[in-house]
C-alpha cells in the first residue's frame, strides 16, 4: 500500500524510517518532512493542518493510509474529516477523532476524564481570568513548588512549575490575564506537585483491544541537571530501568486498563497512539498527562525497539483486529541525544550547515528540524537532529549515542551531556 505520515519532526522521520522496512509498504511519502526523510521517502509540500491539501495528496498519489504524527491535526479533527467524506471514508487513518483528542487538547477535560474513571492523579482546580483571585487563593492553599498548565496546546512549553508564591501569582495572571500562551493559557489547571520521577508509558489500541509498548524517559530541561527552560524534549531513553515488572503491573491494573475502558465507556473513537505521562511517587504511578499520539524524542528510543512490522500493526489498529497482533520486543536499550540549535528554547537562528552525518557509524540520525538548501542539509528548527543507538544496557547506548554527536557539527549547537545520570 501506498502511506503518508503527517508530520516534520524526529518522530515522523522515525516512523518513516520503520514503515519503509515493510513489505506491505509500496511507496512512501512525508508531509512536508525533512532532509532526513526525504533519503527514504518522498516529501510532499502540504501543511498537516491543510486538510484540503492532505486530500488532495492523498488521492494524488493513491494513499491507502495516514499515519498522523502531530497533536495540531488530530486536535482540530482530521481523523472527522476523513470519516464524513465520502472520497476519504476508505482511507485507513491513524489517530483519535477531535473528541477523543481533546484528551490532549485540554489540560482540564484530560483530568475531569482521569477522576471518572478512578485514574490516579494529582488533585487540582482549574481557573479562567474570571475567577483569578480564586485562583492565586487556590495556591496560597498549596505547599511549594507550585504546578501551573495551560489548559491547551502549547508546543509542550505551557507548564510552569515554581517555588516562590509570589512568582506563582504573577505568572497565574501573565497566563490568564496577558495571555503569555496565547488562547492555550485562557484556562489554567491548577495542581498539586507531586515529588517523584517520571516516565512515559506508550499504548497503541483501536478503542478496545490494546498494546504496551516499549517504556521511555524523556529529558524536558534544556540545561544539565534539569535546569533552566522546558523544551521539547532533550533525549530519552528506554526502556526505563526503574520501571520493573512489579511496577509495571500497577501500571497496567490501575493506569492502562482503565484509560482503555474509559475510552470505551465513553464511546470515544480512538484507533491510534496514547502516550501516558507518569510519574512514579513511593512505589505508585501517578498520571501527569495524557498525550494522543506518539512523543517526541521518546518516539526516536520506543519504535526502533519494535521488531513487529509496524505497517502491520497500523493496519490491524485501524481495522479494529489489535488482537491478532504479536508485539515482538527488542531487549536491547535505545538512547537518543538532541542536537539543538544556540538559543533554543528561546530564540535562535535556523539555515546552518550540518556536517558529518556521513561518519555516523552504529548510530542512526533522525532529523528533526532540517531541510535542504543548495544541496546541503541546513538546520531548519530549534531541535535539529536525534542522535538514536542501540546497546545491552542503556549506559553503553548512551555512549553509542554521544560518540556519534561527537561527529557531528552545526553553529552554536548544543546537547547535553549528563542524560541517564539521574538513573545511575
Amino acid at each position: 500500500m501506498n502511506i503518508l505520515v503527517l508530520g516534520s519532526g524526529g518522530r515522523e522521520h522515525t516512523f518513516a524510517y520503520q514503515i519503509a522496512k515493510s513489505k506491505s509498504c509500496n511507496k512512501l511519502y512525508v508531509a512536508p518532512g525533512n532532509a532526513g526523510t526525504a533519503q527514504i521517502a518522498t516529501n510532499l509540500a502540504v501543511n498537516p493542518v491543510n486538510f484540503t491539501e492532505v486530500k488532495q495528496a492523498v488521492l494524488a498519489y493513491n494513499i491507502s493510509m495516514v499515519v498522523v504524527g502531530p497533536e495540531a491535526p488530530l486536535v482540530e479533527g482530521i481523523v472527522d474529516f476523513f470519516l464524513t467524506d465520502n472520497d476519504l471514508k476508505d482511507v485507513l487513518i491513524i489517530g483519535p477523532d477531535k473528541a477523543a483528542a481533546m484528551l490532549e487538547g485540554s489540560k482540564e477535560h484530560a483530568k475531569k476524564f482521569m477522576n471518572k474513571h478512578n485514574i490516579p492523579t494529582a488533585k487540582y482546580q482549574s481557573f479562567t481570568v474570571a475567577n483569578l483571585e480564586e485562583g492565586k487563593a487556590f495556591l496560597e492553599s498549596l505547599q511549594p513548588p507550585y504546578v501551573l498548565k495551560a489548559d491547551g496546546l502549547a508546543a509542550g512549553k505551557g507548564v510552569l512549575i515554581l517555588d516562590n508564591l509570589a512568582e506563582a501569582k504573577a505568572e497565574l495572571e501573565q497566563m490568564l490575564k496577558d495571555n503569555k500562551f496565547g488562547e492555550a493559557s485562557a484556562t489554567v489547571v491548577i495542581e498539586e506537585f507531586l515529588s517523584g520521577i517520571e516516565l512515559s508509558v506508550f499504548v497503541i489500541t483501536d478503542g478496545k483491544n490494546y498494546l504496551t509498548l516499549p517504556t521511555a524517559k524523556d529529558y524536558k530541561r534544556i540545561g544539565e541537571g534539569d535546569t533552566g527552560l522546558n523544551t521539547g524534549g532533550m533525549g530519552a531513553i528506554s526502556p526505563v530501568p526503574f520501571a520493573d515488572d512489579a511496577f509495571m503491573q500497577k501500571i497496567e491494573e490501575k493506569v492502562i486498563k482503565p484509560t482503555v475502558k474509559g475510552i470505551q465507556a465513553d464511546q470515544l473513537n480512538y484507533k491510534g497512539f496514547v502516550f501516558i505521562g507518569l510519574i512514579k511517587v513511593g512505589d505508585e504511578p501517578y498520571v501527569i498527562e495524557y498525550n494522543v499520539r506518539m512523543g517526541d524524542p521518546e518516539t526516536e528510543v520506543v519504535l526502533p525497539r519494535i521488531k513487529t512490522d509496524l505497517v502491520e500493526i497500523l493496519e490491524k489498529t485501524a481495522l479494529q483486529k489489535l488482537d491478532e497482533v504479536q508485539l515482538e520486543i527488542n531487549p536491547q536499550a535505545a538512547t537518543t541525544v538532541m542536537l539543538v540549535s544556540g538559543g533554543y528554547p528561546e530564540a535562535y537562528e535556523k539555515g546552518k550547515i550540518i556536517t558529518g552525518l556521513n561518519k555516523i557509524e552504529e548510530a542512526i540520525v533522525f532529523h528533526a528540524g532540517t531541510t535542504i538548501n543548495e544541496g546541503q542539509v541546513v538546520s531548519n528548527g530549534g531541535r535539529v537532529i536525534a542522535v538514536t543507538a542501540l546497546g545491552t544496557d542503556y549506559k553503553k547506548a548512551l555512549k553509542k549515542s554521544y560518540q556519534n554527536a561527537e561527529k557531528l557539527h552545526f553553529d552554536k549547537m548544543y546537547y547535553r551531556k549528563d542524560l541517564g545520570k539521574d538513573l545511575s
